[in-house]
């Protein structure tokens, strides 16, 4: 199902020459809704009844390119399971010329006003079912590296305050990479080192791989603290196992895969001086 068609890549969702990171988040967001409305089991209506749409449980996406100014993005959402309550939806954004930019593969479920997992209508299972399809995409991190290398951690701490927020009163879906970069960013900037002055023909630290897990949600007026711990270093890649709690439980966790990608968004190596904050 087409639920993007050929959006402009706006002033707005730049950082820098190409989009932010945290924007194919929000082109999922704006998919998943899409794709909700169509199967007559919209966001808007599970809203109104107390309840919240879609929640994401897990993700998995890979970045193959970033695009820049002046170019176009689709996405198309692809059903590939469907359970009692559960619903597995694979993305894939394209550019102007049909070239993939990225693909990521998404569990969702719907938080049932008084809790728990809300089981799908028999005429939204029915709908979806018609749409399932199979396939199978080899997305998001690679295994977990064996060195025994030991490499630096960090973390940052948030307020999750109305500016990060949705209509549920929860933490914006787009906002986690955001403050994922911050916390690296402030890393960067503990060592000496301004990511403005690191970037220029290659932009550096831009996420690539990831596998988060969604445990439960992150709500208005809480206190965010993102640990980093970082895995593995190489030229091509800094891996980062990240893990999101408020009031000291655990609400996200996963690994993050950064890149270095050039000025047109082509995947590229970091320099040594990037790598200089990770190094053991």
């Amino acid at each position: 199902m087409r639920t993007i068609d050929k959006h402009p890549v706006r002033f707005g969702e730049l950082a820098g020459p190409l989009v932010h990171g945290a924007m194919f988040f929000d082109w999922q967001l704006v998919s998943t809704q899409e794709f909700a409305r169509g199967m007559e089991y919209s966001f808007e209506d599970l809203v109104a009844d107390g309840a919240i749409p879609y929640a994401p449980v897990g993700l998995d996406t890979s970045i193959y390119r970033y695009p820049t100014f002046g170019e176009t993005v689709s996405a198309d959402v692809i059903v590939t399971h469907v359970g009692d309550s559960s619903l597995k939806l694979i993305y894939e954004m394209t550019d102007g010329d049909g070239e993939t930019l990225s693909t990521a593969q998404m569990t969702h479920v719907t938080i049932a006003p008084e809790g728990g997992a809300l089981a799908h209508p028999t005429g939204v299972r029915e709908r979806l079912a018609e749409r399932q399809t199979k396939r199978t995409v080899d997305v998001g991190p690679a295994e977990e590296p064996s060195s025994d290398e030991t490499y630096p951690t960090f973390e940052g701490t948030f307020s999750v305050n109305s500016p990060h927020i949705e209509s549920s009163e929860l933490a914006y879906f787009e906002e986690y990479p955001r403050f994922a970069d911050i916390a690296l960013e402030s890393h960067l900037a503990d060592d000496g080192l301004s990511l403005a002055k690191l970037a220029g023909d290659k932009q550096p630290f831009r996420i690539r791989d990831w596998h988060w897990e969604f445990k439960s949600p992150v709500r208005f007026n809480s206190e965010l603290a993102v640990e980093c711990d970082v895995q593995e270093v190489t030229e091509d890649t800094v891996r980062v196992n990240h893990t999101f709690r408020t009031e000291g439980k655990v609400r996200i966790q996963g690994v993050t895969e950064y890149g270095c990608f050039d000025r047109e968004g082509n995947p590229t190596t970091f320099t040594a001086e990037m790598l200089a904050p990770f190094e053991a």
